[in-house]
């Protein structure tokens, strides 16, 4: 049995580059859950509130990152996974004895807003709507990087590091 790892953080954090320079330093065997991609399983939206949709993805998710981790796999989910979804995380992974980890990606705002507006896809050209999902993340301070100048790599490695630790551990 493996971690399950919640690589958070918000929009702009470099999360899913961070997460690619991850999983080449992970030891074993390793699954990488790419948390947007559960947003395409929505084939036919219902009158159901973001919120709620928002908090489905996250319990779905961290529910198929369970048998890759039974099965030995180190699990790394890239999502911008608030605090207050760690309860629900907990729940999850309760009774299966499985190591939860949650790091948390925090760049300035600033820096999140001008990689949000230099994407090739999916440009956020306005951060404003995103200012309280990036604010959501105050009190995760524990596991939190808040880095401006280093690259993917570097941030890679010292989550690796902290994994191996237990400095990010739940």
């Amino acid at each position: 049995m493996k971690p399950i790892t919640l690589l958070s953080g918000p929009v702009g954090a470099g999360k899913s580059t961070v997460a690619r320079e991850l999983v080449a330093l992970s030891p074993g065997p390793t699954a990488y859950i790419e948390g947007d991609t559960f947003w395409s399983f929505i084939a036919r939206g219902a009158a159901i509130p973001i919120a709620k949709n928002f908090k489905m993805i996250m319990t779905s998710m961290t529910a198929a990152a369970l048998p890759y981790a039974l099965y030995g796999y180190e699990v790394i989910l890239d999502f911008s996974i608030p605090p207050w979804f760690l309860d629900t995380a907990r729940r999850i992974v309760e009774g299966k004895q499985l190591p939860l980890n949650y790091v948390v990606l925090r760049p300035s705002e600033a820096v999140c807003a001008a990689r949000a507006a230099g994407r090739t896809e999916g440009v956020i050209a306005d951060y404003a709507p995103y200012r309280d999902l990036y604010l959501s993340f105050d009190g995760a301070e524990r596991h939190m990087i808040q880095d401006d100048t280093s690259d993917a790599a570097a941030v890679a490695q010292r989550i690796r590091e902290g994994l191996d630790a237990g400095v990010f551990r739940v």
